[in-house]
């Protein structure tokens, strides 16, 4: 599992990387909020641990911009103890708030809670279908059609679309995850595989595909938007 400290405190930041360290855990170290959230984004990581304190961006307003694109766990360090910050930093999107000084003991308990209560987008249940704004996908057949126009009779008429396995799974993956940004290395690691985290001409080429296969207007694509730099979000209006 990859951790992510976001902490203006050197020796914070060494503290915990040496305790998570020695419980197995991959440790990415930032040390302000910017480079927070680049890190958030490039290292995808399975939980961050953010302090609130910081010269560029408060803690808070990072917590805010991750919750726009990501739902990793978030656990908020803070020597703040005062009730009004802690509900602040969990109405911001924080999973959990510990308050400095702490034992790694207790930091490491918190860790693995967290970590067990959080599902991986792998594992998120699959409706057993999707109908929206003439695109449907049977997930049991494995089978997509688009809708668009009306024959000779007036009834409307459909197309069965012939996906690759990969455009077809990708499809799945992104309309499972409605509403919510996908990185491209969690697009390129579900799909392709560990060793093609970083391919990410093949996913430019197969979202070009599948936009040019579903969407009216590829150019403008309804279903599948782009998020510059950091990936890709399937657009539902079923919330």
């Amino acid at each position: 599992m990859k951790v992510l400290i976001i902490d203006d405190e050197p020796q914070i930041r060494r503290a915990l990387k040496v305790g998570l360290e020695r419980n197995g855990y991959n440790v990415v170290l930032a040390e302000c909020g910017a480079e927070g959230l680049e890190k958030a984004s490039a290292e995808n990581p399975d939980l961050i641990v953010l302090d609130l304190a910081m010269p560029d961006i408060s803690g808070f307003d990072v917590c805010t911009s991750l919750r726009t694109w990501t739902k990793v766990p978030i656990m908020v360090l803070s020597v703040r103890h005062k009730e009004e910050d802690k509900i602040r930093a969990l109405d911001c999107g924080a999973d959990d708030y510990l308050t400095k000084p702490f034992g790694v003991g207790e930091l490491l308990a918190r860790v693995r809670a967290l970590l067990r209560r959080t599902q991986n987008i792998d594992t998120q249940l699959v409706p057993q279908s999707f109908n929206e704004r003439g695109l449907s996908v049977d997930f049991d057949k494995r089978l997509v059609t688009i809708s668009g126009g009306t024959n000779g009779e007036g009834e409307e008429k459909s197309e069965t679309l012939h996906l690759t396995p990969k455009e077809y799974d990708l499809l799945v993956l992104l309309i499972n995850n409605a509403n919510r940004v996908l990185t491209h290395r969690q697009l390129l690691t579900k799909v392709w595989g560990v060793e093609y985290a970083d391919d990410h001409h093949s996913l430019r080429v197969h979202i070009a595909n599948l936009r040019n296969k579903i969407e009216k207007d590829p150019t403008r694509p309804a279903f599948i938007q782009t998020e510059t730099r950091v990936g890709y979000r399937f657009v539902s209006n079923v919330e």
